[in-house]
């Protein structure tokens, strides 16, 4: 009995020692590829942005320079190939910053696509200043779903 209570023990530390998987040594299922604090909508909802022109007209648009003959001043990246290209609208905030700096982790369940991405941490209420964030990130091709959710982690 006591030899089986070793051999448990020793297993069970032997799985729990194992070294975690790192965030480096994840495959990138998800790039950021545009994220703003201002020109987002009031509504939280997305946009599945099918080709270059449209990725370009959403960028313009969220400046108020769909009228303009030349490109906004900022170097934003190519349109991917083969992934599919997400414009999200975070909704209307009365304090803080909430510009998304990066995408820990994707996910789909139940035909939800759940995006972890660093938590926001909002400013007080001494000033307040209304701000329409959004962003734009790619995920593979192959991802089915009909709805977004943010996850904020530490």
């Amino acid at each position: 009995m006591k030899r089986l209570l070793v051999l448990c023990t020793a297993i069970l530390m032997n799985c729990t020692a194992a070294p975690s998987q790192r965030a480096s040594d994840m495959p990138e299922n998800a790039e950021l590829l545009v994220s703003e604090a201002q020109g987002g909508t009031d509504e939280v909802g997305f946009t599945i942005i099918k080709n270059e022109k449209e990725f370009r007209n959403a960028i313009k648009g969220s400046f108020g320079l769909i009228d303009l003959k030349k490109e906004p001043s900022v170097n934003y990246p190519k349109f991917p190939k083969n992934k599919k290209v997400i414009m999200y609208h975070m909704g209307i905030f009365r304090s803080g910053s909430h510009r998304i700096t990066s995408i820990r982790n994707i996910s789909v369940k139940n035909n939800v696509l759940y995006v972890e991405v660093p938590g926001i941490s909002s400013g007080g209420m001494e000033i307040q200043v209304l701000s329409n964030p959004w962003f734009i990130f790619a995920v593979p091709s192959d991802y089915q779903f009909a709805s977004i959710e943010l996850k904020y982690s530490n």
